[in-house]
């Protein structure tokens, strides 16, 4: 009869263990998406800046005088 408690055990022990399996894959999806969505919007957000850093360089390019421009700025 000691063999059936000990089954029993088991059996109720497997069940704990995959459900908090499944509740972790779970969370893990949830916060893979989280993520995925929050990366999306930082990558937004540098592309903007990027956008910006390079319309700063090319009005300060233009503020500068055609004879101090330095060769990098020629295009040499």
């Amino acid at each position: 009869m000691l063999y059936l408690l000990s089954a029993a055990l088991v059996v109720v022990g497997l069940t704990v263990v995959v459900v908090a399996v499944v509740r972790v894959l779970r969370g893990a999806g949830r916060t893979r998406s989280a993520v995925g969505a929050a990366r999306s919007g930082i990558d937004d957000q540098v592309g903007l800046l990027r956008a910006r850093t390079a319309a700063l360089r090319v009005a300060l390019a233009d503020r500068v005088p055609s004879g101090k421009r330095t060769r990098q700025e020629d295009g040499r």
